[in-house]
């Protein structure tokens, strides 16, 4: 039997905020060494000539910043399957199920999360491989950390009677919802228990026959959206309708706290799900005060404390214990005991109906990027990059007029029925109304500035007519 890694790549990491957005959410982001925290979660594989290519399951708005990380590191996946909402985690992995019976009717599936740190990866190796033994055999496993501390933000699994035919199982006597501090204490004195990682091994028929018989609305949903899934691209989109329709839940509270047949791998293994600021700070190099520092930063009689700065200049001085993230629109101040509530800042500003808990100034699409530079009455700027090969759509705004001046690289510019190509220090100008599009057709990236003007300056105000990333 074959094992497949399955990445769940879904998610906003609320909790990572400023940083981490719903556009460009922690998975996807650089956190703790150069590459993004799903490319280490790929790159921690790769070695491992037993797995089978991965296959990754995200949401729609992310498809092409996963796939353009998956081909910088080489990566080429079984698949990219597209969520087109977000559905908790057990409708995700019953899609994914679906897809590996297509390949292999006997595929085992390693499930894990896109976002969790695993420091030792040989121990990591052999405990999967005591997993498999007992999934094999039907059981749905699951990898319990022993804990390091009485973390009160894990939930907790306690383990039962060894698995006599799987060396290093356990038998799941039950799942703990996350602790106080007290009873964090007394779960860490019984080696019995061990936290809930949230990673799973097991065979992908056996996790679908168990859905069905606990969450059958569950499992009648993602069948449907599965089976009407279609091709766009390199991916592979459930079914709107139908996946719509099925209810949200998590994998723990649908199938593993009911099913019989759970079994709880215990893992040294070096996990930290960098669940929160605090969390991140723990696993980054400290100086000889205590302290993680990114950026340009200085510090005077600083202890214990991150300070991360993204764009800007930041002194900070006379603190301990202090979570200080600086971004080009937004900073953070908490104290590393309160961290947990950054997530209500992000459900403030999206009550609010404010942009920050969404994009960053810096947005990513499928040809580049775009950055905001000045807004004001009636006019905004932008600083525009277009990788090589890139092509926005052809479009127009009802709205508003651009110019466009090449900084660097070379432009192709389709104006109306004209076609003309514009190198460093050119610009044209695009009245409003009419179809025009931009692309590089060089091997280097394009830079322009593009300064709009108009009554109407969102996102929104563009008609397009073609687009090689079929985007509506």
């Amino acid at each position: 039997m074959k094992i497949y890694p399955v990445i769940l790549a879904g998610g906003s990491g609320t909790r990572l905020w400023p940083l981490s957005r719903a556009a460009l959410p922690k998975q996807l982001l650089p956190l703790c060494s150069q590459f993004s925290m799903l490319q280490e979660t790929l790159l921690r594989l790769s070695e491992w000539t037993e797995l089978m290519p991965p296959l990754i399951t995200c949401g729609n708005e992310h498809r092409f910043l996963v796939a353009e990380q998956l081909r910088a590191i080489g990566v080429t996946p079984l698949g990219i399957l597209l969520e087109p909402e977000g559905k908790n985690t057990a409708p995700s992995v019953a899609a994914a199920a679906h897809f590996l019976l297509k390949e292999d009717k006997e595929a085992l599936m390693l499930v894990l999360p896109a976002d969790h740190v695993i420091a030792d990866v040989q121990a990591f190796h052999l405990t999967v491989q005591r997993a498999a033994q007992a999934a094999r055999m039907g059981a749905l496993a699951t990898f319990g950390i022993v804990p390091s501390g009485p973390e009160t933000g894990y939930g907790y699994i306690r383990r039962g009677e060894a698995v006599e035919s799987a060396d290093g199982c356990f038998a799941v006597e039950k799942f703990v919802e996350k602790p106080d501090s007290s009873t964090a204490k007394i779960f860490v004195a019984d080696p019995a228990y061990s936290w809930n990682s949230g990673m799973f091994l097991f065979l992908a028929s056996c996790y679908l026959e168990e859905l069905h018989t606990f969450r059958p609305a569950i499992a009648e949903s993602c069948r449907k959206a599965f089976n009407d899934a279609y091709r766009d691209l390199d991916f592979c989109r459930l079914d709107e309708v139908f996946f719509a329709e099925c209810p949200s839940e998590s994998i723990d509270y649908a199938v593993m706290e009911n099913t019989a047949h759970a079994v709880v791998v215990p893992a040294e293994i070096g996990w930290n799900d960098v669940g929160s600021w605090s969390a991140l700070s723990q696993i980054l190099d400290r100086d000889t005060n205590g302290n993680v520092l990114r950026g340009d930063v200085y510090t005077d009689s600083v202890t214990n404390s991150m300070i991360r700065a993204e764009g800007r200049f930041v002194a900070v001085v006379g603190v301990e214990d202090l979570i200080v993230v600086e971004t080009k629109d937004a900073v953070l101040v908490v104290h590393k005991d309160q961290v947990q509530k950054v997530k209500k800042i992000v459900d403030d500003l999206r009550i609010k109906g404010r942009p920050e808990h969404l994009n960053h100034t810096k947005v990513f699409r499928p040809w580049g990027s775009y950055e905001g530079i000045d807004i004001g009455d009636r006019f905004q700027v932008k600083r525009i990059t277009v990788n090589p090969g890139g092509k926005l759509s052809l479009q127009m705004h009802h709205h508003r007029a651009e110019h466009w001046v090449v900084v660097s690289g070379t432009a192709r510019i389709t104006c109306g029925e004209e076609e003309k190509f514009l190198t460093e220090n050119q610009s044209t100008y695009i009245p409003i109304g009419i179809r025009h599009r931009l692309e590089n057709p060089g091997k280097m990236p394009l830079h322009l500035i593009e300064i709009q003007s108009g009554g109407y300056l969102g996102e929104d105000d563009i008609v397009r007519f073609e687009d090689i990333y079929q985007r509506c």
